[in-house]
């Protein structure tokens, strides 16, 4: 098994969502966080006075999936995240031990 973070752009998550659910994933965890990468944040001007946003809001994604399906979610992210402007994100990807389902004490694929 393996997790997969991915940190994409606020107006695409119903996009990645749908395309994820369509392909057979059934659940994720989303977060709203805030973070930069290499641009530093970026800069904005309202009613003339220009404001250094430093924290940039962004989505993250958490999905466990089977290792074999670890590289068709990747696919559907990068494909439906993508904007190809600087800040569409990142994608990390981290290898299980297990996963018990609290309810029942299934383990393993099972528990997903």
């Amino acid at each position: 098994m393996e997790k997969i973070e991915a940190i994409i752009r606020p107006h695409k998550l119903d996009e990645v969502q749908d395309a994820l659910s369509e392909a057979g994933f059934p659940g994720l965890t989303v977060s709203e966080v805030r973070g930069y990468g290499r641009q530093k944040g970026h800069k904005e001007v309202y009613r003339g006075t220009e404001y250094t946003i430093n924290f940039v809001p962004k989505i993250k994604i958490e999905l466990v999936c089977p290792d074999g399906m670890t590289e068709k979610a990747i696919d559907i992210i990068v494909k439906t995240g993508k904007t190809g402007q600087v800040g569409d994100g990142k994608i990390f990807i981290y290898k299980l031990k297990d996963s018990i389902r609290i309810r029942t004490g299934e383990s393993g694929d099972t528990a997903l």
